[in-house]
């Protein structure tokens, strides 16, 4: 808790430094700028104007009051964007669905990324520099890998380049984020680990996911044990396996089971494989959404 503390301060020490009309930063070029760039930022709600030119103008209301749920109770865990227009002024770039349901949930204040005129490189170059860094959660590196797709407008293979990760690497990372909110509170504070989160992210289901994240904490349980858990959760029938198949690492030969993790780590997700003792057998391919099958797709396809 120590550590989100931190945060919030410095977040407020830049707000004060950024309401400073002396300090009124324009520019990557002036003063106390390089402060501003890749830094969260505590901002006032009330000195945000929405995009006029934001493609998309209708919100589920009940959605936005259960994020405005979740936000009180953890708070906003990934910060919106704003561009800076005129002294304390600013536009929304990305989050507007957050942006929303923080004024619903009473905060006057929120987290926010600022872009400044000519910051683009400033931007990518903080952003990689802070992903290289060894202290950051899985969940701050997700972040990080999100922001240079959405804001510098770069692919899954792009940044794979530019960050020197391999591209199932970056796509397990952003996979998290799709993690109900409170799971992702308890990775960042070190509640579990991002393999628990990776087992998690199976269950399309929040209140799944937050039932199994439950008896994980309260049990001490380990990350294939949460596997196991989050397995029968979605396929009962998968408790009853048949004698004449395989299905664990340990009993697999290792051939085979040196080809099921490089699927795993190609396709950024579990694989799992049945082999029959005649040598025969299939290989799963777990998808979590309609976006994460195309994105399945496109890899096999790629490969043709």
């Amino acid at each position: 808790m120590a550590k989100a503390t931190k945060k919030q301060a410095l977040g407020r020490g830049l707000s004060a430094l950024l309401k400073d009309p002396e300090n009124d930063i324009k520019s990557v070029d002036d003063k106390n700028a390089d402060k501003v760039v890749g830094n969260i930022i505590e901002l006032e709600l009330e000195s945000i104007d929405v995009n006029p030119f934001q493609p998309r103008t209708s919100f589920n209301d009940e959605t936005l009051r259960e994020l405005a749920t979740s936000i009180k109770e953890v708070g906003v865990i990934q910060p919106i964007t704003v561009r800076k227009l005129d002294f304390n002024s600013y536009q929304l770039v990305s989050g507007e669905r957050r942006f929303r349901a923080s004024k619903l949930a009473g905060l006057k204040t929120i987290p926010a990324y600022i872009r400044i005129a000519n910051d683009h490189e400033s931007l990518t170059m903080a952003l990689v520099e802070n992903i290289q860094r060894q202290d950051l959660d899985p969940i701050e590196i997700a972040l990080s890998y999100q922001r240079l797709i959405d804001e510098i407008s770069l692919t899954q293979e792009q940044l794979s380049d530019r960050v020197g990760k391999k591209r199932s690497t970056i796509a397990n990372y952003l996979r998290l984020l799709k993690l109900d909110p409170i799971v992702q509170t308890g990775m960042r504070d070190g509640f579990i680990s991002m393999g628990h989160g990776r087992a998690l992210i199976n269950l399309e289901n929040n209140q799944q996911q937050l039932d199994i994240y439950e008896k994980v904490i309260g049990k001490g349980l380990s990350v294939r044990e949460t596997e196991k858990l989050v397995k029968s959760l979605k396929d009962p029938s998968e408790n009853s396996t048949s004698e004449s198949t395989t299905t664990t690492p340990s009993q697999l030969p290792k051939d085979i089971a040196k080809g099921v993790k490089e699927f795993s780590e190609y396709f950024g997700a579990k694989i799992d494989v049945k082999v029959s003792s005649k040598g025969s057998g299939k290989l799963i391919i777990p998808f979590s959404s309609q976006e994460d099958f195309n994105r399945l797709k496109k890899l096999i396809n790629s490969e043709n």
